[in-house]
């Protein structure tokens, strides 16, 4: 990592996988008018933020497979998955 953008960049990066935003969600979280700081617009421009239109939801921003790859190559956005033991699984497929 290289500078306080690309920390701030993989914040945005990790909120964003973390659930479905909206558009209007991100723009009042993360633009910024300081001209040192525009964390949305070079996530943007480096391509690891897509807008995607979706009906009834207006527009949704969503991460790329090069914003995945570049919290994967700076030790985040591991998926974090529910460990289940044996027990739990074999009760649940008899459910």
């Amino acid at each position: 990592m290289t500078s306080t953008v690309d920390a701030l960049i993989l914040d945005l990066l990790e909120w964003i996988a973390a659930g479905p935003r909206s558009y209007e969600e991100v723009m009042e979280a993360w633009r910024t008018s300081c001209p040192r700081l525009p964390v949305w617009e070079d996530a943007s421009d480096r391509g690891f933020v897509e807008r995607e239109r979706s009906d009834g939801e207006g527009v949704r921003v969503l991460l790329t497979p090069a914003g995945r790859e570049f919290l994967r190559a700076n030790g985040r956005g591991q998926p974090r998955v529910p460990s289940f033991s044996a027990a739990t699984v074999g009760r649940q497929a008899h459910s």
